[in-house]
């Protein structure tokens, strides 16, 4: 079985901008080349709308807010690109929504490598990892949660998954210096 690690929203304009997404960016960037030396597929997931907003749910406020706050979110500006350099056999995948798997061709490529083993990785713990990890878990994948390589505006939120939800959904959590794939 192969395992992918999947890193979602370590963009130059959310650990730009939001102390608490930096933090996760050393422990990632020391796990990156164990990661692919073990063999893993590596796959970055950035998060942006279209830059005239025809992607924005009508009514979703917080959806409006990433809008509005301008190249951070924006399709095409640097404030979406990986803040974590990408090698040549990384994937890079384009996500619109909270899941790496909503609307995007994310679980062809695994299926195509032959990944059936997840380690996930990103920002917030209680979005994207949450949503991410609930989605994998639905399609058949095994979930690791990389307790440091996560993080969220709320140390509690944080917490309280890699303690209490994602074992009780069976999803295993280690930090990223004890994760092996």
């Amino acid at each position: 079985m192969t395992t992918a690690l999947i890193i979602g929203d370590l963009q130059r304009g959310i650990t730009g901008n939001y102390p608490f997404a930096a933090q996760v960016v050393p422990p990632v960037a020391e796990l990156l080349p164990r990661a692919r030396a073990a063999g893993a597929l590596v796959v970055f997931v950035r998060f942006a709308f279209r830059g005239n907003g025809a992607d924005l749910l009508p009514g979703n406020e917080l959806y409006r807010s990433f809008y509005d706050a301008g190249d951070a979110f924006h399709e095409g500006s640097a404030g979406t690109e990986p803040a974590l350099p990408v090698a040549a056999e990384d994937v890079v995948v384009l996500k619109r929504r909270t899941s790496a798997f909503a609307g995007t061709d994310l679980d062809l490529v695994l299926r195509a490598r032959h990944v059936g083993a997840l380690a996930v990785a990103g920002v917030a713990t209680s979005a994207m990892v949450a949503a991410t990890c609930y989605d994998a878990a639905d399609r058949g994948y095994r979930v690791t949660v990389l307790r440091d390589g996560c993080a969220d505006g709320d140390a509690a939120v944080h917490d309280f998954f890699v303690d209490t939800v994602f074992p009780g959904r069976g999803f295993e959590v280690v930090p990223c210096a004890d994760w092996s794939c």
